[in-house]
């Protein structure tokens, strides 16, 4: 296959269009006998960097233009980097997706939401039994990871045995599933491992990642030593083993269970229906919550990566039914991820002005992650012992990282490669054999647009400096309108002078300048603009209305 065609029936390619040099928005493809897999379909939440936006996508024009040669969409788990860009882009592409029972569940939802349900197959792979798409065949291994059937992938194939990991971690006491044993992954070892494509996004952490029973010990005496408070836990909403545990202590503390967000509604409902949280006490609504002695409620609240719509958000600026008071006490069960710290900040600040304890993973251990640190990489390098390794899920200097490990731990080779680079496994020396466009889309309002075009570049350009809009009325008269300039005090005295700029601008035109609509804006466009900059080291963008002709 070459990097222009996209086709050949020989070489085993690899080519992320998401998620590599980057954490989130996982898009994976495999070619192979002139056909492609696509493993997971994520998404990634707007940055300052696009302002006006809320969701990240991978564009996928490469596979798209190659959409008749793509047998399927295999999603290795539910969280929302490995999903969420499903209900936006399943229908064009056009091929069934596969997942298991949980998995599928929540992304029935989101195809019902956006009314796809008839039109997308989604395909559910009970008890986990192989299956064939076109020339891969395919097996979900269970791994553990803080959501429920987190799932590895076998990948056979001509060239040989891929395993795919997705997100997983290493656990001792999984309160949710039962992940592939170290016996089992030494089985597979045995059979030979071509390349493992690997989760790198904690690669620089020395220690284990950390088991869901011990956070339950913890939470437990968290929530004990806080006899006679209100006590509010946050987490992510995915994490079935750790809303399962919150349930047991609400029992073991004698607490009853209030649940608030939507989020933590959803997740109850579909584990349920997947044979989840049987055990999960009976929940009580927020009048009777707010009615019990405030020492019988545990709460169960969204939002602790700050989000400003969540319930601890509301519930910190006092504007939900569910009310905290002096001594009552926030526990953060969940990390910061990395551009939230700001929003998060925000939201524990409000909590400590209203001297609410909040308690997180830095005094108490009641979070562990869902990712594996390099004790659990160097045990399933040992297991697997695999001739690639391929680091994925990370930004480039968890990848680097990631490789150098690896090949200190007896890995022959080692590919490192970022979103676009289309990577040979086999035959031969694996390695990068050329580049595919690999860009980013923003949901802009309810348009999918390039996250580099014009509307976002001008979006940024106007937050950085500010506009002005200059009117030319055709009777000589100048007007001149600010929006966003640092000069309150000055405004009046800047558009006077900015007005007497464009009005000496214009008056400067020879010949037939003086009646070239082209010369007159721009004429105008840099007086203007030059008066901005004098008056306030800004440079915004301008813009010229002319009369009609």
């Amino acid at each position: 296959m070459t990097a222009a065609s996209g086709k050949s029936a020989d070489e085993l390619l690899f080519c992320a269009l998401g998620g590599s040099g980057e954490i989130g928005m996982n898009v994976n493809l495999y070619g192979y006998g002139g056909k492609w897999l696509m493993v997971d379909l994520g998404m990634t939440f707007g940055a300052n960097e696009y302002p006006g936006t809320e969701l990240v996508f991978a564009d996928l024009e490469f596979i798209e233009e190659r959409r008749k040669d793509l047998v399927g969409v295999v999603l290795t788990h539910a969280h929302e980097d490995h999903i969420g860009a499903v209900p936006y882009f399943a229908e064009d592409l056009g091929v069934p997706l596969y997942a298991t029972p949980f998995t599928a569940r929540l992304v029935a939802e989101k195809l019902a939401e956006a009314g796809l349900t008839s039109s997308v197959e989604l395909k559910v792979i009970d008890h986990l039994e192989p299956f064939q798409l076109g020339p891969f065949g395919i097996r979900y291994v269970p791994l553990a990871h803080s959501i429920a059937e987190g799932n590895a992938l076998v990948i056979e194939t001509g060239h040989g045995r891929i395993f795919h990991t997705g997100d997983w971690k290493l656990d001792d006491e999984p309160l949710v599933g039962t992940p592939a044993t170290a016996e089992e992954l030494t089985a597979l070892g045995d059979t030979g491992v071509l390349a493992l494509v690997c989760d790198s996004t904690n690669v620089f952490n020395p220690n284990p990642s950390g088991s869901e029973g011990a956070v339950r010990r913890a939470l437990l005496d968290e929530v004990a030593r806080h006899h006679g408070k209100r006590v509010l836990v946050t987490t992510f909403a995915s994490n079935v083993a750790r809303l399962q545990t919150l349930g047991e202590v609400a029992q073991a503390t004698n607490r009853r269970l209030c649940v608030a967000g939507r989020s933590l509604e959803r997740i109850i409902r579909t584990a349920q229906a997947s044979g989840y949280l049987k055990q999960l006490p009976d929940l009580v609504d927020f009048d009777t919550a707010m009615n019990l002695p405030r020492g019988e409620v545990l709460i169960l609240a969204t939002g602790g990566q700050g989000e400003p719509r969540a319930a601890l958000s509301r519930i910190a600026e006092d504007s939900h039914p569910i009310a905290l008071e002096a001594g009552d006490v926030v526990l953060f069960s969940s990390r910061q991820i990395p551009g939230n710290e700001i929003a998060i900040g925000r939201i524990q600040n409000r909590l400590a002005a209203r001297d609410i304890t909040i308690v997180t993973d830095r005094q108490a251990d009641i979070h562990v992650s869902g990712h594996p640190g390099r004790p659990e990489l160097e045990a399933l390098y040992g297991w697997l012992r695999p001739e690639i390794l391929v680091p994925v899920h990370g930004e480039l200097r968890h990848m680097r990282e990631q490789a150098r490990l690896g090949r200190s731990c007896g890995i022959a080779q080692a590919v490192v490669q970022q979103n676009g680079d289309l990577v040979r496994l086999a035959p031969g020396k694996p390695g990068k054999v050329g580049e595919v466009r690999a860009g980013r889309l923003v949901l802009d309002g309810d348009i999918l647009i390039p996250a580099d075009g014009e509307a976002i570049v001008m979006r940024r350009r106007l937050a950085a400096n500010g506009l002005l809009i200059v009117v030319l009325d055709g009777k000589g008269r100048v007007h001149v309108e600010g929006v966003g300039l640092p000069l309150e005090e000055d405004y009046d005295d800047f558009t006077a002078e900015a007005r007497e700029d464009v009005a000496a601008a214009l008056a400067k035109l020879k010949g037939g300048a003086r009646h070239d609509r082209e010369a007159i804006s721009e004429a105008a466009r840099l007086a203007a603009r030059r008066a901005a900059s004098r008056w306030s080291g800004k440079k915004p963008q301008v813009r010229v209305i002319l009369p009609e002709p």
